[in-house]
């Protein structure tokens, strides 16, 4: 008999890096000594299964703006989409996200008011849900993205082969 499985979407604004200065930075200089490049042939690699292109990034935003944004986003119905449009202006075009034109931006590209997003994120009105997923993450142990929880016990952790999605399957049912 087949096991059937219920996927449940569930996408937290989660702040990886929120040590990242305002402006950003280099990449290079935050992860020093690190092989980027062997990391973004990975990350290429994985894309390329599911479509998604991963171009040539330098900067590592400080993402705080973007994510809020996303939550005004979430309030409108418009999570999906600026979630989709934010991922590919960052990790596809190597825009910094960071920067409130940027944001603008995509808001726009989403269906949300450019200058109605911006006074969102200004006001500081999503701090505190972004800080509560700060804490329900530290709970779960989430130390990368994305991470995917499966039946609230097994996780996979970053950008994975298709295989190993497979493998933990198989070995749950």
């Amino acid at each position: 008999m087949k096991k059937e499985y219920a996927i449940e979407d569930t996408w937290m604004s989660f702040e990886l890096h929120p040590e990242t200065p305002p402006a950003g930075m280099l990449l290079f200089e935050r992860f020093r000594g690190y092989d980027l490049s062997s990391f973004y042939d990975q990350l290429r690699a994985r894309g390329k299964e599911v479509g998604v292109v991963f171009g040539d990034l330098t900067i590592l935003s400080n993402s705080r703006l973007a994510l809020m944004a996303s939550e005004y986003a979430r309030d409108l119905g418009r999570y999906d989409s600026f979630h989709q449009n934010i991922f590919h202006a960052y990790f596809t075009e190597g825009l910094d996200i960071g920067k409130a034109d940027v944001i603008a931006d995509v808001a726009g590209k989403s269906g949300l008011d450019e200058k109605e997003t911006l006074s969102a994120v200004r006001d500081g009105r999503y701090a505190s849900r972004l800080n509560e997923t700060r804490k329900e993450a530290s709970l779960i142990g989430l130390t990368g993205v994305p991470l995917f929880v499966i039946e609230n016990k097994y996780k996979i952790v970053g950008a994975q082969p298709i295989e190993t999605f497979r493998e933990l399957i198989d070995k749950i049912k």
